[in-house]
C-alpha cells in the first residue's frame, strides 16, 4: 500500500533540528530509506511530503513518530493510475452506456 505523507513544520522548528533528527533516525535504522518511495519538499521549505510504501500502517507510524514533535503529518492512502489505462477505461465505460 502506497501512503502520502504530507508535512508541515511547526513553528518554531528549524532546519538544523530537521537535519540532526533526520541523521539521527538514519543512524539508528529506523527511516527505512527502501520504504520511502519519494521525499519532495515544497519550494520555499517547511513542507513537503513522503510517499511511503509498506502494507503494515504499524510500520508506518513508527517511520513518522520520531518526527512528531518537529512537524505536523497529514497521512492518506493512495493508489496510482496510468493515465493511458484510465482513458481507456473510461471510453469503454461510456460506450457501455451509450
Amino acid at each position: 500500500m502506497l501512503w502520502y505523507c504530507r508535512f508541515r513544520w511547526h513553528e518554531n522548528t528549524r532546519a538544523e533540528d530537521v537535519r540532526r533528527r533526520v541523521l539521527e533516525q538514519h543512524e539508528a535504522g529506523t527511516n527505512k530509506p527502501d520504504k520511502i518511495r519519494g521525499w519532495y519538499n515544497l519550494a520555499g521549505g517547511g513542507s513537503g511530503f513522503l510517499l511511503v510504501d509498506t502494507d503494515d500502517p504499524h510500520e508506518l507510524t513508527d517511520l513518522l513518530q520520531p518526527y512528531m514533535d518537529l512537524v505536523s503529518w497529514d497521512v492518506h492512502a493512495i493508489y496510482e493510475l496510468r493515465y493511458q489505462q484510465m482513458i481507456d477505461e473510461f471510453r469503454q465505460q461510456l460506450q457501455a452506456t451509450a
